[in-house]
């Protein structure tokens, strides 16, 4: 009997499967992509693929496939898009706000934080983590960032010495410094510890992850589980959990001696906080509560865990591009320089302020630039969760639709010629020169934009 149970139960599965996968195909068909071998799909493509090939990768295929294409990863259907309408479509709808299938692999370090919830939990998240960006409580930051960037200037000196030098790692420890003060309230000293167990095991981490998206068999769960990058990848994040772990706990009992938590933070308290004292991220997660109770440790530490990520990666990339795209055009880092000198004076250790930073209208000018032409995430990816009229063409349901932000970016019916770095672009009487508010998305757009 058990076993005629579970025969049935498997005729089930590979019922439905068969269904879906006959639906997709229906439907894919009208999209144009590269040839799907039976089974795995479009496997062969992804066989000799690095992390940093992805780019060119995607460019390749809308060259020859146009600005919607599909590719068949075994059954599974994904999109590539970089229409402007098509992409607006998807952005702003309240429905489809599931991330895709491979965030999934983020889940054992990240659990179910802002990045990765969806439905009304992912709603109560974003509604108690917004006012922890409330500018009052952002300005508070300004003095970290500050002494972190005289850090970063102090070893970057005996850098300039008229040879080439990669920004990227001194960059990196500049920016987990930041992030971990104002997440955490907690210095790493990672400028001058760049062998901290915390640092190196964030640095790793990456690896495993960026490798585990272009190793299409990595994506499945029973390999992956058998490779030794799971074992490794369960190593550090042990290690990235008993750190934040250890932290949190600190924290709530010096805030419960100080008699600071047991309130909530809401909307209209927002006056008080950063005139009173500063707060870190880890501060406002503390007394925040969902529906009357407060955040357990494990709710807290998936939020700080996903600030640590969102936070360090994508920043570090910014700010290096830009740091590049200045060191090429020596005729706008003058105007930089400029800017900065009469609004600071020229002592580099003049302290800067919110008002300051405002001013430098130029700088903002040049760093939206640098976001147009190289975005920290150049590809972000929903899964849907119904059909979705995309033009002529109808997106079946559990689809991964995968947005090309760069490449949207670097459109030329969107940006006149695309390649060239031009701050002026972004001039006050020039900006309205884009046909869609959905052709510059450096943060997404839409209900499920970076908060």
């Amino acid at each position: 009997m058990l076993v005629q149970i579970l025969l049935a139960g498997l005729l089930v599965i590979l019922t439905i499967n068969y269904l879906l996968v006959r639906r997709n195909i229906k439907y894919g068909k009208n999209i144009p992509g590269p040839l799907p071998l039976p089974v795995v799909g479009c496997f062969y493509l992804y066989i000799n693929l690095k992390p940093e090939d992805i780019i060119d990768f995607v460019s390749d295929l809308r060259s020859k496939y146009g600005n919607l294409f599909r590719v068949w990863i075994g059954n599974r259907l994904a999109l590539f898009c970089t229409n402007v309408k098509f992409n607006e479509t998807v952005l702003s709808s309240q429905k489809q706000i599931r991330k895709s299938e491979l965030y999934k692999f983020l889940v054992p370090w990240l659990g179910d934080g802002l990045l990765l919830s969806t439905g009304q939990k992912w709603f109560n998240k974003r509604k108690i983590l917004t006012p922890a960006f409330h500018f009052k409580i952002l300005d508070q930051f300004i003095e970290v960032f500050h002494k972190q960037s005289n850090i970063l200037a102090d070893r970057l000196r005996p850098e300039a010495n008229g040879t080439l030098v990669n920004i990227y790692p001194f960059v990196t420890l500049a920016a987990l410094d930041i992030i971990c003060e104002t997440a955490m309230g907690t210095s790493i000293n990672a400028q001058t510890d760049a062998d901290s167990a915390y640092v190196k095991a964030i640095t790793e981490l990456s690896l495993v992850l960026t490798g585990r998206f272009v190793k299409v068999w990595q994506r499945v769960d029973f390999l992956f589980n058998l490779s030794a990058d799971k074992r490794r990848q369960d190593r550090i994040i042990r290690v990235l959990h008993e750190f934040t772990t250890k932290i949190i706990q600190s924290r709530r009992r010096e805030l419960m001696e100080q008699g600071v938590i047991g309130g909530t933070v809401e909307d209209e308290d927002m006056a008080d906080i950063g005139t009173k004292r500063r707060m870190a991220f880890l501060d406002v997660l503390l007394q925040a509560t969902i529906d009357g109770r407060p955040l357990t440790d494990r709710e807290i530490q998936e939020e700080v865990d996903t600030f640590m990520f969102e936070g360090h990666d994508t920043t570090t990339i910014a700010i290096s591009f830009t740091l590049l795209l200045l060191a090429r055009h020596p005729e706008v880092q003058e105007k930089v320089f400029q800017e900065v000198v009469d609004i600071l004076g020229n002592d580099p250790l003049t302290p800067v302020s919110h008002r300051n930073l405002q001013d430098m209208k130029y700088l903002e000018m040049v760093i939206k630039e640098s976001l147009r032409l190289y975005p920290p995430v150049p590809i972000i990816a929903r899964r849907f969760t119904e059909n979705v009229e995309l033009g002529d063409k109808v997106v079946p349901e559990g689809s991964n639709f995968n947005i090309g932000i760069m490449h949207m970016h670097r459109d030329p019916t969107l940006f006149p010629d695309p390649e060239r770095f031009d701050p002026e672009r972004f001039a006050p009487d020039r900006t309205m020169e884009q046909s869609s508010p959905y052709a510059y998305v450096p943060f997404s757009a839409g209900p499920r934009n970076c908060i």
